[in-house]
């Protein structure tokens, strides 16, 4: 159905049918009620630190004795969170844990070059993000600091960080 069509429907509609529709949806789809409950009672913080949690466990675990250091997990909560809407002040400082801690965690162990590479493109997206959002000048010191970091311990794929530090 296309969004005319669509519009063409619900114009149609009566307002109490509407909104049994509108309840139906938010009763079937959690990704609705999602929405709806970020909507009207966003806990910005709460879910910030959800996700702080959950990237930290992935490289820090407490319970398993491997971490999984997998990227897609801070991907998700990011992608999401920019979905839901979420505040780009706060969606930026978690896309900088998300690497601060990667770099905390490189430097307990070698990691293969396939962790590195991410991390470069997590970098990249960052820069372009606090870019994008107006953000880059209030972000500077955090970001150079990292990229500084990252440049010290010798990371492959070099080149590509000091680009982005040039970039700056």
């Amino acid at each position: 159905m296309s969004k005319r069509a669509l519009k063409k429907y619900l114009a149609s509609l009566e307002a109490d049918a509407l909104r049994e529709q509108l309840l139906d949806l938010y009763e079937r789809f959690p990704q609705v009620k999602e929405f709806y409950d970020f909507a009207f009672n966003p806990k910005e913080d709460k879910r910030m630190e959800e996700a702080r949690a959950r990237i930290l466990k992935e490289y820090f675990p407490k319970t398993r004795r491997r971490p999984r250091a997998r990227r897609s997990v801070a991907q998700k909560y990011l992608r999401h969170f920019q979905t839901l809407g979420v505040d780009p002040d706060l969606v930026a400082d978690l896309m900088g844990f998300n690497l601060e801690t990667a770099l905390r965690y490189e430097r307990t162990r070698r990691c293969p070059d396939a962790f590195y590479k991410s991390m470069l493109n997590s970098a990249t997206q960052w820069v372009e993000y606090l870019a994008a959002q107006g953000l880059l000048e209030a972000n500077r010191q955090r970001v150079q600091a990292y990229l500084d970091a990252v440049l010290e311990a010798g990371w492959p794929f070099a080149p590509g960080f000091e680009r982005l530090a040039d970039n700056l």
